[in-house]
């Protein structure tokens, strides 16, 4: 038998996907989940304006979101309280 031809093309990711996949691994590599939010703010500026270095095709809206999606990223889990019959033994 005769095999099928994939018609499908390759997926390619858009510029502002690479810069968001990007920076994602730049937060797990760096160590920025665990820093003071002072140093976090910092390490986000100097991140982004590298992004928008070596993605120039990106827009001030692209970059914005960009930071908003990795400080979000970077935020704690919010812990459920306690029920009060889970610490009774």
């Amino acid at each position: 038998m005769a095999r099928k031809q994939n018609s499908r093309k390759p997926y390619v990711p858009t510029t502002f996907e690479q810069a968001r996949d990007e920076l994602f691994s730049h937060i797990l590599r760096c160590g920025v989940l665990e820093a003071a939010e002072e140093h976090r703010k910092e390490w986000f500026d100097d991140t982004i304006d590298y992004l928008a270095e070596r993605y120039e095709g990106l827009r001030a809206a692209e970059l914005n979101e960009l930071r908003t999606l990795g400080e979000r990223y970077c935020r704690p889990v919010v812990a459920r309280p306690e029920s009060a019959t889970a610490g009774v033994a």
